[in-house]
């Protein structure tokens, strides 16, 4: 069992506390009702970045039908998965809630298709990857402020937002690069996020999977572990059938997850006996993580919807076009900044004129991966259509 000891708080020993935060960027010490963390979780939400996830694909493009899960929706459930697991870990819910929140704000639109489709442009200028671009969207491009860019977040929210980063990039990102060059570990805040984003996207997925019509729950069951749960949904419950059917299977398919991840990662804490957050930072291995057994069961369903929905023809057809739309962007862009938006423009040419070439296409890298769906869509539109001409 986890011991909290007398933490006021309700704290175990090795939670993030704010009381021991390294702090912002840039001095912020004014007097406020909330803490350190709860701050940053308001930031967040109160930002441009966190609204256009409204906006921006999942799986399935925004505009495709009103149900299936966007960027935000998935942010919004990573937290509440992620905030239950920290109450039950006595690990700190206000942190959790701000990484989660904030993790995929530097997402491009059209998913993984976008941001493959950019880091391929950007690959002659250092590449895309959009976890580092959620830590320049709140250090750098959010404009809010008068007296610095950025969201000036903590160090430990904004540890948690990169995820891996190639140690040529972690040498540039200071204090929080240390540790991919060091081999050492983030927050068990930041860990857990983490592992709550995979066993939300998957579980997910399923669910808009079959309102998509490109799965259904007899296919699915070519997935052991469905299946078990299948059955036992259907011992339980015989007769169930349609949507409450699927949102039972789905329910139960989450719950084994964060059962199993409690599990073992309460037995990985008690077998490490860190005394503090920063004696979790010093370890060479993560706390928080599924046993052997379910990390199998995670990895076959998600080799199984790689093949039968992420690679679906229509799907596939989507992400055709994504990648088409985000290579012309990139490729007019470059060839003309001028054809960017006043702000954008100035951007780029601040940029260019210190960085060359390099710093012209970071400025058009962070223009294209802010866009919506939609917008990318009418942009791609107004640049190539001869009918627009605005």
């Amino acid at each position: 069992m986890i011991n909290t000891g007398t933490d006021p708080l309700g704290l175990a020993p090795y939670a993030s506390r704010p009381s021991a935060s390294r702090g912002r960027r840039y001095p912020d010490d004014r007097p406020d009702l909330r803490n350190l963390f709860q701050r940053d979780r308001d930031r967040i939400i109160h930002s441009s970045a966190f609204r256009r996830l409204e906006y921006k694909t999942q799986v399935f493009v925004n505009h495709e039908g009103d149900l299936f899960r966007t960027r935000l929706t998935h942010s919004l459930e990573v937290a509440q998965i992620a905030r239950t697991i920290a109450r039950g870990m006595q690990l700190n819910e206000d942190l959790t809630e701000a990484i989660a929140l904030a993790h995929d704000l530097g997402h491009t639109p059209f998913g993984h298709a976008g941001q493959e489709a950019l880091d391929a442009c950007m690959k002659p200028f250092g590449g895309f990857e959009h976890n580092l671009q959620s830590l320049r969207v709140v250090d750098v491009l959010e404009a809010r402020y008068p007296d610095f860019d950025g969201l000036n977040l903590t160090f430990e929210a904004r540890e948690g937002l990169v995820k891996r980063c190639p140690l040529d990039q972690a040498e540039r990102l200071g204090e929080i690069g240390v540790r991919f060059l060091e081999g050492t570990q983030p927050s068990l805040e930041a860990q857990l996020t983490n592992i709550a984003d995979e066993i939300a996207y998957n579980s997910h997925d399923v669910d808009d999977g079959i309102r998509a019509g490109l799965l259904d729950l007899e296919q699915l069951q070519a997935v052991p572990w469905i299946a078990e749960i299948h059955a036992s949904v259907m011992e339980r419950h015989p007769g169930l059938s349609g949507r409450r059917l699927v949102y039972r299977v789905v329910r139960d398919l989450i719950a084994s997850q964060v059962n199993d991840l409690m599990r073992e990662s309460t037995q990985r804490i008690e077998a490490a006996s860190p005394e503090s957050a920063d004696a979790v930072r010093q370890l060479e291995r993560p706390l928080i993580g599924f046993s052997a057994d379910m990390h199998a069961r995670h990895r076959a369903l998600k080799d199984f919807l790689f093949e039968h929905l992420y690679r679906h023809y229509r799907v596939h057809r989507m992400t055709t076009k994504a990648t088409e739309v985000i290579q012309t962007l990139f490729e007019v862009f470059m060839n003309d900044i001028r054809l960017l938006p006043t702000q954008f423009r100035e951007t780029a040419e601040a940029r260019a004129a210190v960085r060359g070439e390099r710093g012209q296409a970071r400025a058009v890298a962070d223009y294209i991966a802010g866009m919506t769906d939609r917008y990318a869509l009418d942009e791609h539109e107004r640049l190539t259509s001869p009918k627009r001409l605005s």
